[in-house]
């Protein structure tokens, strides 16, 4: 009788790869309140919390419920996944233009080289933004 192949057994992350994970979720709430100047009761007042609930989330005792981090997220302007996912770079919670942000997301469609093309052409115009800014702000 021929053997069955075995399936995949999903395998939960340990106890340590949790707190980790737990840990740099809390250490960038800390510094995202941080950078606001609140307190960890100011931003329990944004966020439908309490002081005690923010202190448990950036010490990693406990970890904050999808609808928290919905909050969070919102409150701080950050994606979740910059939030959650150790290493996601920084983004807005939303794209103020969806037409750019649907486009954007198509890209992935473009060859290694046309996106790579697509980047050097943002910069360049990032750069041009940001450099009329500062000779606005200098005149």
């Amino acid at each position: 009788m021929p053997s069955r192949p075995v399936p995949a057994v999903a395998q939960w992350p340990l106890q340590a790869e949790r707190e980790a994970t737990d840990m740099a979720l809390g250490e960038r709430i800390r510094q995202l309140r941080a950078e606001r100047g609140w307190s960890q009761d100011e931003l329990a007042a944004q966020v439908g919390s309490d002081a005690r609930g923010i202190s448990r989330y950036e010490t990693g005792r406990i970890t904050p419920g999808l609808d928290a981090l919905l909050r969070i997220a919102e409150t701080f302007n950050v994606s979740l996944d910059y939030l959650a996912v150790d290493g996601a770079p920084r983004r807005p919670f939303r794209v103020d233009d969806p037409g750019l942000a649907e486009h954007l997301a198509q890209a992935a469609e473009l060859t290694p080289e046309d996106r790579t093309a697509l980047l050097n052409i943002l910069d360049a115009l990032l750069t041009k933004t940001r450099i009329k800014a500062v000779v606005r702000d200098v005149s």
